[in-house]
């Protein structure tokens, strides 16, 4: 199949954060829903203009599904066909970046944009959970908007994290030689080590928390240096390296496994992210406000219920183009101050 050279970025133009292509993709797939209403397109329309990067990825995808209809194939055909006819969520979804995958694969090479994801073995949408027990045994408990992808061999137990943040608790092989059980991530592989731990994969980094046993560490182009995280530790690392020194674990930060988000002292803008996969949109804050700290005790299941308490317990206020953007913002009077 030919592939049009309209979804083809300008090589002058600088590459697109991976963030940002995902933003506009998840954009994609929700406004092809069965119940598009005019507050969820308000609310694309103001994360277009919130910032240049945005809309430059949503003309990529513009661009990319216009060129599909110059394509006398049926790839194009399922694509436009897609756009008209209704769904079900998940199915549509994965069809449609399966589509976008094989008959724009250009397109989707040179910005990354997460394909892999929506086709993964495993993965959660907003505000979903999943707990999944692998064949060796072990518990798999996926985040909200989290995907992964499970390899089994002879020679090893390897779990790809595409996206989100995973619990894993570990148990033992009962192959006769036991097999090496490892996680593999944008920016290196860990290696569990009789363990119960978590992974997050984050824009520029990946954090670990270990909660049992021991977590073995190696970035991706440091695979000479070995990081070993011990029960009761947490770090981030990067291709280059990890974050020295290891900092303690608070074991209910993985509270999120059972439905509460629980915050000790945690950034504003830590904290929103850690919430955004439990609502549809885009959700942020002003980063005149981003190192405000969060404490407490919050119930995922109701976002609504949470930014009303932060706005109840920090000098912040909640400005909602629509449910589907909010931004939270300083109180006047933090405004006038600074």
């Amino acid at each position: 199949m030919d592939i049009p050279v309209a979804i083809l970025p300008d090589a002058s133009e600088s590459p697109l954060p991976d963030a940002i292509g995902r933003q506009a993709v998840h954009w994609l797939v929700l406004l092809q829903g069965e119940h598009v209403t005019q507050e969820m397109r308000e609310a694309w329309q103001a994360w277009r203009t919130e910032k240049p990067e945005h809309e430059r990825a949503w003309q990529r995808v513009e661009t990319f599904l216009a060129g599909l209809r110059t394509l006398p194939s049926s790839a194009a055909h399922d694509v436009l066909a897609a756009e008209r006819v209704p769904d079900k969520g998940r199915r549509r979804a994965a069809k449609l970046m399966a589509i976008m995958a094989a008959a724009g694969g250009a397109w989707l090479a040179v910005e990354r944009v997460p394909a892999r994801e929506w086709l993964a073995d495993y993965r959660t949408g907003t505000g979903e959970r999943r707990t999944v027990v692998l064949d060796d045994g072990t518990r798999l408990v996926l985040n909200a908007r989290s995907a992964v992808d499970v390899k089994f061999d002879a020679g090893r137990r390897l779990v790809t994290l595409l996206e989100g943040e995973i619990l894993i608790e570990t148990a033992p092989d009962a192959q006769t030689v036991a097999r090496p059980f490892y996680v593999q991530t944008a920016q290196g592989c860990l290696q569990a080590l009789g363990t119960r731990f978590t992974v997050r994969q984050r824009q520029a980094d990946v954090q670990v928390e270990v909660f049992e046993g021991a977590v073995r560490v190696r970035p991706a182009k440091a695979r000479d240096q070995d990081y070993v995280v011990q029960a009761g530790q947490q770090t981030r690392f990067s291709q280059d390296g990890a974050e020295m020194p290891l900092a303690d674990v608070d074991e209910q930060s993985a509270a999120w496994a059972s439905g509460m988000l629980v915050a000790r002292e945690m950034r504003l803008d830590d904290f929103l992210d850690a919430l955004a996969p439990y609502r549809n949109g885009s959700l942020g804050c002003d980063p005149a406000i981003a190192a405000l700290r969060v404490s407490g005790i919050y119930p995922l299941a109701d976002t609504d219920r949470v930014l009303d308490m932060l706005q109840r317990t920090l000098p912040v206020e909640i400005h909602a183009l629509t449910r589907y953007w909010v931004r939270l913002k300083p109180r006047d009077a933090l405004e006038q101050k600074g």
